[in-house]
């Protein structure tokens, strides 16, 4: 199950986020308002990072579907030589940014890898979770959260 806990950003606006992805594209979380995105901070050298590769790639496709969420992920002390190589090799289909302007992972505090944050469509932080996702726990946890604001 997904481990969520507390942070002083559950309930404020999200820290901004912007970026370059991996194939070049510029990523800004603010032209995501009006749907939920999971913030997922994540490292090629990080065990769990790479377990939850899968489960975050099913809610990211069938979201992405449906229209209401996404994910995108901040590449955190890693290289994007390894990003890429890892993303070609595994799949996944959203934005991956490697180069941030500003410390992304500084604003949303982040403490080890793997992390994620669920923003809600009005662009408050809602959520975070410490340790590997799962694609079940996501959705209880976007079911529960919908029901909210």
């Amino acid at each position: 199950a997904n481990r969520i806990v507390d942070s002083p950003l559950v309930g404020q606006p999200a820290p901004p986020l912007s970026g370059t992805t991996l194939d070049g594209a510029a990523y800004d979380l603010a032209d995501d308002r009006g749907q939920w995105v999971l913030v997922n901070f994540f490292a090629t050298w990080c065990a769990p990072c790479r377990r939850e590769h899968d489960d975050l790639a099913a809610f990211d496709e069938r979201h992405r579907r449906i229209g209401d969420a996404g994910v995108v992920t901040i590449v955190f002390d890693d290289s994007t030589e390894n990003a890429r190589a890892f993303f070609e090799e595994q799949g996944g289909d959203w934005p991956v940014i490697v180069s941030d302007e500003g410390d992304i992972a500084l604003d949303y505090s982040v403490a080890g890898v793997p992390e994620s944050y669920l923003v809600g469509p009005d662009g408050r932080l809602l959520a975070k979770i410490v340790g590997g996702v799962t694609e079940e726990g996501l959705d209880q946890l976007l079911a529960r959260l919908q029901g909210v604001g």
